[in-house]
Parts: structure tokens; sequence; C-alpha cells
């Protein structure tokens, strides 16, 4: 009664006191309360007590609900029935009350199920039981029938803390009583006011138990359904219900559209009788939603028999194209779907591989081409509409604009679909019309009528990629249109956007030559406009000396004058520092079309505007350095890093590498402690490695020798980043193994003095992913440096330590490391090391063993359940009958409380599999389950990992 008393107080603070740290307080002591196994004699009572108020029902019923999935071994076996009376007689208490307590308490009776096998439940297990009381009790009907929804979802809860092989059993219980269900339902439909409650419930039935589609083409409950359709009101118990019997029909683990022909035939003249309903002006939009959802389910449905056109699936396809036309986009999206799958069908060619031979492939295909063509075509006039800024779209609240732009991108993927199906240019041509249209209706000047244009031109540029580069009747007409078009910011911007979007075709066609001057006007206005305009002309400058670089480099004088312009930021250019990369980039590839001698100039002049500022903070000496803003550093690094990773001249970035040097190096020595500005400063590094590889020559060693004195000082992950692309492209050049190898002990000396105890790997976990993908590295590109080193097994007690850490990267990169150890013989290069990886491997292979264990089973989220397996599989793939020994030793720890001699026995038999060279896919679930029985609750996980003690790296093997 003191403990019913207290929760009653908790309660009472958690919703009513005016102070945070009280709720916070209550909160927190009625989390803890719930684990207790007072829990479950408290709640009970106070779920029976008549005085408890609303905040304890809903409490109680909770706690009780998960009691039930995750606790029910706390209970001694005889507990069983008197809980099992306990709830049924709150399920008739709750009958008429609270929903939510009801459901709560619902969920306790179909969880105690899952629990409990259905011999020792008795009266033949929980449906004949639940038939038996809705006989005795009909008055509760509504109560049990809510209890009967939730079973069938019940047998996919995995908060239920039921072994795997009860949960399968589970599921043939109830599949085997599918029957008594729908006969109980059957029933039940007789009662009027029970009649949207048994239509809710159906599907579930249905599609949990794949009753055969004979059976329900003429059940009962199906006709029922169907027949609702022609009422005056829709029901939406019974749209519902017709939804889910449309997805079942098709659904894979029902058999397929084939084996559902029966139900099939019932169902879609029932629905095509509807079609007039959609344009029936005294329906209601909610009434026509429905419809209209009825035929996008039947078209997602059955969109390979659809895909057929037969002259019965064309009347799908025109009732789809009503929908389509829809004013209302929330209703005409709902078949876009549909046009997306029909376009794959008809387009992939393993959608003909039944018609025979190459030449039957190619006429069928044709066929249905042409038999959708028209379909297409009007889906494309369609949607383009739909696009058109709104009159008012300035004055829309922010959530609305976003709605905007996603219903731009959606009809852009329908475009792409249509284009497809009939072709880029035919596409072109609907679209070319609806722009001359609107330009006819748009004046010279921003105040007239700009969105019509705006609209046709995004949708042009939407099926840029299926234009062909040569298309030589619209594209010509169209680029000559754009310069005519007024300096409208959103049009403008647009305009850019479709200049960018065609770069390929003004590089390819024969007249692209001659619109590039006006084009790349219509860019620099775009810069000066505003900034979504400048951003949009930044990206089409960047497409456009991508594509067309050959025929740019004549005009390198005029695009230097709007890069610096728009980098240095003094001119009327709104082009933010970001998209300013964008401007960096284009010109970078222009110059990698230049001659060797050319290019180095023309580096040197594009990487000026970034390096002047740079040297002139240097010249302000080491203290003003110092206070500089990391920004006001890395605008200038993030430029220098893309234009060494475009100027694709390894000899030009050698040279303009070497000659940045000083500069580099002044900024490392000062800033070294900045995680920004090295960052950043390290990214530049990359790229130049990257792009010069073995031309840096001497540059190289200074930047290691650099970077491996301030790590050790600074710790900067970047710094390991680095070494790791250095890695890649040094990494097997016998005449810096020396050097590699130096630094790579230094490097990995250093981590492994950092992290020695998993807080470390917590408190820096950017540290430990760099360094475990360094080592990866290492061993896919100089196994020979890393493994006779002497850091080598440090490094291994070091990843020891740190797999059980939380943060996912740097656990994956961890883990990874230890699956690449364990593959080495898959390695050509690190066959030679084998036996000095084994002399440390093997020693350690009990305690990595059970480290890997444990993961599985609860010291790591189950989300990485997939990288562990892998790792504990090549542990066992490279030490065979050596690893399962360790395995069953660790396996042996696990108390049988927790995991089954069956289960145990069943995950080594897995992991002698994958010794024999089993395929690991064949291997996974008997590992999954070890892994879910021993979460399945807090207590269980708890027993488990206190068994394998993961951070207990001395602990004896079990002889």
């Amino acid at each position: 009664m003191e403990l019913q008393n207290t929760v009653k107080e908790a309660l009472n603070a958690l919703y009513h006191h005016p102070d945070d740290a009280v709720r916070m307080q209550a909160d927190r002591w009625l989390q803890d309360f719930q684990r207790t196994i007072d829990a479950w004699q408290v709640a009970d009572n106070l779920l029976h007590d008549a005085s408890s108020n609303q905040e304890t029902l809903i409490f109680c019923s909770q706690t009780l609900r998960s009691k039930v999935q995750r606790d029910f071994e706390e209970l001694p076996s005889e507990a069983f029935r008197p809980l099992r009376d306990s709830l049924n007689t709150l399920l008739k208490t709750f009958h008429k009350g609270t929903p939510k307590v009801r459901t709560q308490i619902s969920l306790a009776v179909a969880a105690l199920a899952v629990h409990v096998p259905a011999d020792d439940w008795g009266d033949g297990g929980i449906i004949n039981w639940l038939r038996d009381e809705m006989n005795s009790h009909p008055e509760f009907i509504p109560s049990f029938l809510e209890l009967l929804r939730v079973l069938p979802e019940e047998v996919f809860n995995y908060k239920i803390a039921a072994r795997p092989d009860r949960r399968r059993q589970f599921e043939k219980e109830l599949a085997s009583a599918i029957e008594t269900a729908l006969n109980i339902l059957t029933a039940c439909l007789n009662i009027n006011e029970l009649k949207e409650q048994v239509s809710l419930l159906l599907p579930f039935h249905i599609f949990y138990f794949r009753v055969p589609a004979s059976a329900l083409s003429s059940h009962p409950l199906v006709l029922a359904a169907l027949s609702s359709l022609n009422s005056e009101i829709l029901s939406e118990a019974s749209v519902n219900v017709i939804s889910e019997l449309i997805h079942y029909t098709a659904a894979r683990n029902s058999g397929g559209v084939s084996s559902q022909l029966p139900l099939i035939q019932v169902i879609v003249p029932q629905v095509m009788n509807l079609k007039p309903q959609l344009r029936d002006p005294s329906k209601d939009e909610e009434d026509i939603k429905a419809i209209a959802r009825l035929f996008a389910d039947m078209g997602d449905a059955y969109v390979e028999l659809i895909a057929t056109g037969s002259d019965e699936s064309m009347l799908i396809v025109h009732a789809l194209l009503e929908v389509a036309s829809h004013p209302e986009f929330d209703i005409a999206s709902m078949t876009f779907n549909f046009w997306h799958n029909l376009q794959m069908i008809l387009t992939e060619r393993e959608s003909y591989t039944s018609s025979g031979n190459e030449t039957s492939i190619e006429a069928e295909k044709t066929r249905r081409l042409q038999v959708f063509s028209s379909s297409y075509e009007s889906l494309v006039s369609l949607v383009t509409f739909r696009v058109q800024y709104p009159q008012d779209f300035s004055d829309l609240s922010t959530e609305d604009q976003k709605d905007f732009k996603q219903t731009r991108y959606a009809v852009a993927d329908v475009l792409i679909d249509g284009a497809l199906v009939l072709g880029g240019e035919p596409t072109l041509k609907i679209l070319y019309m609806k722009l001359v249209e609107a330009i006819n209706h748009c004046g010279k000047d921003q105040h007239s009528d700009w969105r019509p244009a705006e609209a046709a031109l995004y949708c042009i540029r939407a099926i840029s990629d299926y234009v062909s580069d040569t298309e030589a009747e619209v594209m010509p007409q169209i680029m000559s249109l754009l310069p005519k078009l007024p300096h409208q910011p959103q049009l403008l911007q647009t305009v850019c956007l479709t200049i960018g979007a065609y770069s390929r075709w003004l590089n390819a066609a024969s007249s692209g030559l001659s619109f590039l001057p006006s084009l790349i006007d219509i860019l620099v206005s775009g810069m000066s406009m505003c900034e979504d305009s400048a951003a949009a002309a930044a990206l089409a400058f960047r497409h456009i000396c991508n594509d067309c670089k050959k025929k740019l480099c004549g005009s390198l004088d005029g695009l230097f004058q709007i890069y610096q312009t728009a980098v240095i930021g003094e001119g009327p250019f709104k082009v933010s520092a970001e998209d300013s990369l964008h401007l960096v980039e284009a010109l970078s590839m222009v110059i990698t079309e230049l001659p060797s001698e050319q290019a180095k100039k023309a580096l040197e002049a594009v990487c000026l505007p970034s390096v002047a500022p740079l040297q002139e903070m240097i010249n302000q000496g080491p203290l003003v350095l110092g206070q500089k803003t990391a920004r006001e550093l890395t605008v200038h690094f993030d430029r220098l890093a893309n234009i060494f990773r475009y100027v694709n001249h390894p000899e030009a970035v050698a040279d303009a590498i070497q000659r940045l040097w000083p500069i580099f190096k002044a900024i490392f020595d000062v800033r070294a402690w900045d995680m920004r500005t090295m960052e950043s400063l390290c990214r530049a590094c990359k790229n130049a490695v990257r792009t010069s590889k073995r031309l840096m020559g001497v540059t190289i060693g200074a930047m290691l020798e650099e970077i491996q004195g301030l790590y050790g000082q600074h710790h900067q992950p970047c710094f390991l980043y680095l070494s790791s692309e250095v890695i890649k492209i040094f990494g097997s050049d016998p005449t810096c193994a020396n050097y590699l190898k130096v630094l790579i002990e230094s490097l990995f000396s250093h981590t492994a003095c950092l992290l020695t105890k998993i807080q470390d790997f917590t408190s820096r976990p950017d540290i430990a992913d760099d360094c475990f993908l360094l080592a990866s590295r290492c061993i896919r590109y100089c196994p020979q440096l890393l493994f006779p080193s002497l850091v080598f097994p440090s490094l291994v007690d070091c990843a020891m330590v740190g797999i059980t850490v939380q943060h996912r990267e740097a656990s994956n990169s961890i883990l990874n490391f230890l699956s690449d150890i364990f593959d080495l013989a898959n390695s050509t290069q690190g066959e030679s090391c084998l036996s000095i990886r084994d002399s440390v491997i093997i020693p350690r292979g009990p305690t990595i063993t059970r480290i890997l264990v444990a993961c599985l089973t609860g010291a790591l989220p189950s989300s990485r359940l997939e990288t562990v397996t892998y790792a504990l599989l090549a542990l066992t793939r490279a030490y065979g009958l050596k690893a399962l020994e360790w395995a069953k030793e660790c396996v042996s720890l696990i108390p049988s409380t927790a995991a089954t001699e069956l289960e145990r026995t069943r995950f080594l038999q897995a992991l002698s599999d994958a010794a024999s060279g089993a395929n690991m896919n064949n291997l996974v679930v008997p590992i999954e389950e070890l892994s879910e029985v021993c979460r399945r609750n807090r207590t269980v996980q708890e027993i488990v990992q206190g068994a394998l003690r993961p951070l207990d790296l001395n602990i004896v093997a079990v002889s």
C-alpha cells in the first residue's frame, strides 16, 4: 500500500509539479520502479482500484504491458493463470473505459499468449479461449475484438522477450486457428454497431495468415466490404479493407497475382464501378480521395498485369489518368508510384525474357511502348501546370514553400518516367510547346507573368538527361529563347539551372558554341541578381566548364575575370563562399585541358586569390595568425583543396604545393591546436597528394615530418586521414618503406597511448575511427610494414579495448580492422605476414572471441550485428578448430537461463560450418537468434554481459 501511494505521488509530481527538477526526479523514480518485481503487483492493484485516476490507469496499464512483454520470466510458472484472469477482468472492466488503457491491457494479454504455449494456456489456445469468452460475455465483445486485432501483430513484436522457437510456434498456433478467428468476425458482422470494428480487423488476419484467395472471394466478410462500396456514403473502414485486400492479392508471400485471380476478379469490377464518381460534383473531397486511393492501389498491385496492355488493363489506366488530372495534388499524386513502376516494366529488358528470342523481345517491347505512348503523352501534359509558382508564393509559410518544392521534385520524377517511355525528344517537344505558349503570354519586363515560362523551363530541365546531345530541332530554339526572357529572380534562377542541365548538349551540338557567349552573359546576370540565382549560376557555370572545357580554353581571360570577381567579392556578384567553390572547380576543369606550361601559369593565377590573403595573415606574425577565426583561413584552404582536386595536371599541382609549402607549414606550426583549420588544410594536402601522386617528391617528406611531429602534441584526427591517403599512394613503393615505417609506428604508438581504456574511446571516437581506418589501409597497401613493426601487438590490444565503444563509425572501423587481419590470407601481399599475425592473434584469440560474442549478445547495439558477425566468422575461417574451441569456451559462460543448450549448439554449428567454408549468408540465422535471446530483456542482457565481461581483458580461459 505504501508503494502504491508513492507511485500516485510520483505521478502527481510528474504531471502537475511546477518545478522541472522535481518532475525529472519523479520520472526517473517511476522508470526505476517499472523495472522492479514489485511493479507487477502494484500496477495490477492500482488498475483494479476504482479510485485510481486517469494518469495512474494509463501508467499502470503501460507498466503491466511492458512487464508481460519483457519480464515474464520473473514470475513463477504458477503465476500464469492468476495473471491471465486478472487481465481478463481488466479487459471487461475497461470495455467502455479509456481506449489507451484497454489497448495496453489487450497488448499485455497478447504478449502473454506469445510466451505461453497453447497447451499450457488451455481451452485450445488463445483464439478458442477468446471465442468462449465472447460467447459467455457478449456485452464485452468490443473489448475482446480489440484483443483479436492486436494478436496477429504481436507475432512480429520483438519487444516481447520470447525465444525464436516459441515465436515461430505461436505463429503456427494462430495460423491453425484462423478459421475460428474469421468465424468470430463473421458472427460479429451481424451486429450493426460492430460492423466498422470488424472491417478494421479483417485485413490483419488475412495478411498475417495468408488465407487462400478461393476462400476469400466468396467469404461473407469480403462480400460485405465490397457491397458497402455501393452505398451513398463510403465507409472509411470498408475502403481500408478493400485497399488491404488489393495489396494482399499482390503480396509475394500470398502467392502473387496469378494465384489470387479469383479474388482479383471479384474486387476489380466493384472498384471500376466507382469511376464515374471521380467527376461527381456532389461527392466531397474525402470520398474522392478514398476512390482515388482504391484506383491507385489497384494500379500499384496489378501493374504487371496492366503492363501487358490488354483492353481490360487500359480501362484501369484511363481511370488512373483521370485521378492524375484531379486539381488537388494530394489526390493526383497517388498515381505517381504507378506510372513509375509501369515505366520500369515497359523499359527494362528483364520484363520481356519470357517472350523468347531477341527479335520477339524487341517486338513485344515496341508493341507495349506504342500501346502506352498516348497515356504517357497525356500524363506529361497533365502534370506540367503543377510546378507553376503560386501567385502568393512569397507570402507562404516556410513549411508550405517546402511542400511546393517537394511537389516540383515529384512532378520532375513523373516527367522522367514519361521521357523514358516516350523518348527524350518527343517529351521535349510537348514541353517546348508549353514554353512557347507561356512566352507568348509573357512580356519582356519583370512585372509580366513569368510563372508559366518558369514552369515550362523547370520541366524541360527535369528531362535533360534523356534528351540526345545531338538533338537539332528543338534545343537550338530553346537556347535562342533564353536571352529574351525577363530577369525576374525565380525565372532567372531556373534559366541558369536549365543552361547547366544542357551543358553536354552545348558541347556536342554543332550550334552549341555559338550560344555560349550569350548564355555565359545570362549566368553573369544570375550571379549579380540575388543569392539564389547566384547559387544556380555558379552551379551552371561549373557544368558548362566541365562539359565544354575544350571549347572554353580560348576564353580563359574572360573566365578568370568572372572567377576573380566572384572569389574576391569586390564586384556586384552575390555568390556565397560555399557557392564560389563551383567557380573554383569550373576554372580548374578548364585548366586541366591546357598544355603543361600554360597549366602551371594558370594554376598559379587561380590559386592567387586564396594564397595572397593567407600570406598576408602570416606576414602579420604568429600572434595575429593565432587569433584569426578558423573561417578566415578555411575559406581559402577549401578553395585550394578543390583546385588541387580538379586540376588534373599532376606535375603542375606538385609544383604548386612545393611553392605553397612554406605557407602551409607556417599555418601548421601556429594553428595545429585548431581542429577546423587543420581539417581544411589537411583536405587541401590530401587532394594534392591524390592528384600529384609520386611527383610530389621532397614536399611529401616535409609534410609527413610536420604532421608526425604535430600529432604527438595535438592529436588531430585529420593527421591520420592525411597519412591514410599517403599510405594508399606510397605504401607499395619500396623506396619509401623506411620513412613510412617510422611514420606509422609513431602515429600508432601515440594513439595507443591515448586510447588505453573504453572511456578514452568514448571521449575521442574520431581519433579511434581515423586510427583504425589508417590501420586497415596499411593492411591493404603495406602489410609488410605494419605486421613486423613493434606497434602491431599494441594496436591489436588497443582494438580489443575499444571494440565495444558505442560510437558507430569508431566501432565499425575497429571491427573492420580486425576482420582485415583475419582475412589476411586472401591478400597476395599479406601472405608473407601470416606467421607474424598468428603469433599476435592466437594468444589473444580466446579473449577476442569472447569480446566479439559479448558484442553479439548485447555489448553493442543490434544495428551493429552484421559487422560483428562478419568479424566473428572471419576469425573462425582464419583459425578453424582453434576458433571453435575459443567459441565453445566463451559460449559455455552464458548461463542456461539466458540461452538454452539447443540455442548454443546451433550457434556453434554455424561457426563450425563457417570454418568448413560454408556460405556466410546461410549461417546468419543461428547467430542472430543467439543475439536475440541474449538481448530479450534487460535482466538477461545484464546476466550475459556479466558472464562474458567484454571489458575484462585478463579473464582466465575456461578449461
